[in-house]
């Protein structure tokens, strides 16, 4: 950012803490989609990302009398997510944990051709391709919660190594040896298992009806088909790291609008008299 872009940010943030509502809704505009997309990678499915992102905001709204300025705005909310996510036990995944080794053993051994048609008269390459978005978050999951997060920080919104070292609060140099290790980790696992991306046995289209029967998607609410993409997530992609081909080619950088109930709360919320939290933060 510039210095007057600090500058202009700086007064929205004054103003919001100050009471000013249009201020603090500007505010949360600017990062709802970050804060969304960070947590639907973290967490792997939509519901459990408009939810811990609804806590996030929450979280930013209340304790933003305490931004100084010290760091970026965008590394400030990202540490803030960061901390909520890495801790957070409500979501599937907590409660049903996943590893590679599960995860390629069910590759290898489901027997995906005595499920039945299941697909509800919905097109079945509709249907892979749901299934290849959700299964880029499953694998996700396959990560303890700290690689996880390095992996999104570095492949998906490809954060500069000084600048995620600070969200982390490790140094750059260990944020990019544990990115490089977390990154291999994952493509060797899509070069030995996936079929669309490497040499192995899992194609979308062949488990379609297998992910229906064991509720990894739905027919009837296609969440990654339905979300609309957005093509830019926030100015700090400028300072990009390198990033590895089979990484990209799997849709790990593919980011999302912030869905319309995550867009209603924000109004709900700040339509009601609890804005004053903001103001005694």
């Amino acid at each position: 950012m510039n210095q007057s872009t600090d500058n202009g940010l700086q007064v929205l943030i004054d103003q919001a803490t100050a009471g000013d509502k249009q201020s603090l809704e500007t505010l949360l505009a600017g990062i709802q989609d970050l804060v969304f997309n960070l947590s639907l990678r973290m967490l792997g499915t939509f519901p459990d990302a408009e939810d811990a992102s609804q806590d996030i905001l929450l979280k930013v709204m209340t304790h933003l009398s305490s931004f100084k300025g010290d760091s970026s705005f965008s590394t400030w909310v990202f540490a803030i997510a960061v901390n909520h996510l890495k801790n957070y036990k409500k979501h599937m995944f907590a409660k049903y944990p996943l590893s590679f080794e599960y995860y390629g053993d069910d590759i290898l051994h489901a027997k995906i051709q005595e499920v039945p048609d299941l697909t509800q008269n919905v097109e079945k390459a509709i249907l892979a391709q749901e299934l290849k978005l959700s299964c880029t978050n499953v694998m996700l999951q396959c990560l303890d919660s700290e690689s996880r997060c390095i992996f999104i920080l570095g492949t998906m919104f490809r954060v500069d190594s000084r600048m995620a070292g600070d969200i982390l609060g490790i140094t750059p140099e260990a944020y990019r040896q544990r990115l490089s290790r977390v990154r291999k980790k994952m493509a060797e696992f899509l070069r030995e298992y996936c079929g669309e991306f490497g040499k192995g046995a899992c194609h979308c289209e062949e488990r379609v009806n297998y992910a229906i029967k064991n509720h990894r998607i739905h027919p009837s609410r296609l969440d990654f088909h339905n979300a609309v993409p957005k093509q830019v997530m926030l100015d700090v992609t400028a300072a990009m790291e390198e990033i590895d081909d089979i990484s990209q080619e799997f849709s790990f950088c593919r980011t999302y609008e912030s869905p319309e109930r995550l867009k209603q709360f924000l109004v709900d919320f700040l339509n009601e008299a609890t804005f004053s939290v903001v103001e005694n933060g």
